[in-house]
């Protein structure tokens, strides 16, 4: 069944969440995981399977990526089975091992393949996955289609948010993309507009009254969270691509870069002075130097279906990436709207024209560490 919007009933397997079947989301996961062959009860007749790893998952779950990953690739003995009642199971077969069916004619389907698989193989049961519950959702018959998309969206809150994006860019740009994600609007067009979005807001701040400048940071603002919507559209679509990544990062700094260059220029119109140019050209440069260093370091080789920007960094988190990443973050905005309320954006530009160049030396320290 294809629930209507607004429709708050039972999730069943053909229930439509945020554009996409509940049964064909699960299928997507799996191949998104790494999954090389996925056996539905749809398929007839329902092929043996004979495999190294084997991970049986009841139709009563939505999966999370990452779980399926670690049910991949965590370790069983060989011929062994480790269950999770009603959940999963993760089978390790035998060079040997007898073909099996998974195929059953039991309307409970899903209790009828674990009873046949416990009956096959030396089983245990445990909680699957260190993840365990933040990782996927267990559905019952009182699981409204609210709840299974509420679950969805929490899943797209990055780690790497800032404080304020936690609090207020987050909960609006999970709002817009759960009315959007059954139209036809791409990632890709969600990203076009916040970077018009973006770019419109810019020539506000070459006039030094506040309720100009606020208006520039109110759009500048509305970009940062349109831009959140096209990661969320593609992870929910997974549909990410390097190309939308592309257009992503470097409409980000597009934006960045027409913002600094304007407030230079409003400030050297109030002031009547060029030197207030010199500070905007020096917030250009080192935006536009961190951006291209990053992209040529830890992006432009990058082919995974995952985000493309993820770190400043190649490796791990270190100390000093850990405090890069966290400079890069864009609670600085809010900054902007503060700032713009008496007309001081000059003052953030002040603190660019230093801080710009000097991530850009930051990204050069921790190349230099990460390659010594």
């Amino acid at each position: 069944m294809v629930l209507p919007p607004g429709n708050d009933g039972p999730v069943g397997p053909e229930t439509e969440l945020l554009g996409m079947p509940l049964a064909r989301r699960t299928v997507r996961t799996a191949e998104r995981a790494g999954f090389e062959r996925i056996i539905t009860p749809s398929d007839d007749p329902a092929p043996t399977m004979a495999a190294r790893r084997i991970v049986v998952l009841s139709g009563d779950v939505l999966p999370d990526q990452k779980w399926l990953q670690e049910l991949l690739h965590m370790p069983v003995e060989p011929g062994k089975m480790i269950f999770e009642a009603g959940t999963a199971a993760v089978i390790e077969t035998t060079p040997g091992q007898r073909p099996f069916s998974l195929h059953s004619s039991s309307q409970d389907e899903a209790g009828h393949v674990f009873a046949t698989l416990l009956g096959m193989f030396d089983a245990s049961s445990c909680r699957l996955g260190e993840l365990g519950e933040q990782r996927r959702l267990n559905l019952t018959p009182e699981t409204t289609v609210s709840e299974a998309v509420d679950w969805l969206l929490g899943g797209l809150v990055k780690e790497t948010d800032g404080v304020m994006a936690r609090l207020v860019s987050r909960p609006i740009s999970l709002a817009i993309t759960r009315r959007i994600a059954a139209t036809r609007v791409s990632a890709n067009a969600m990203t076009i507009i916040s970077i018009l979005v973006g770019l419109l807001g810019a020539p506000f701040f070459l006039s030094s009254q506040p309720a100009l400048q606020v208006t520039g940071a109110l759009l500048f603002l509305a970009h940062s969270i349109l831009d959140g919507c096209d990661g969320e559209l593609a992870r929910l679509r997974m549909k990410e691509s390097r190309l939308g990544g592309i257009l992503d990062y470097w409409g980000d700094n597009l934006v960045h870069v027409a913002v600094f260059a304007c407030m230079g220029v409003g400030w050297s119109l109030e002031s009547e002075s060029i030197w207030p140019l010199w500070a905007g050209f020096a917030a250009v440069l080192g935006t536009l130097a961190s951006a291209g260093f990053v992209f040529w370091r830890t992006m432009r080789h990058k082919e995974s279906s995952g985000p493309l920007f993820t770190s400043v960094a190649q490796g791990p988190g270190g100390g000093f990436s850990q405090v890069a990443d966290a400079l890069a973050r864009r609670d600085f905005i809010y900054l902007v709207v503060l700032l713009s309320a008496f007309g001081k954006a000059a003052w953030f530009l002040a603190l660019t024209a230093v801080g710009a160049p000097v991530f850009f030396i930051f990204l050069l320290v921790i190349a230099y560490r990460e390659t010594n």
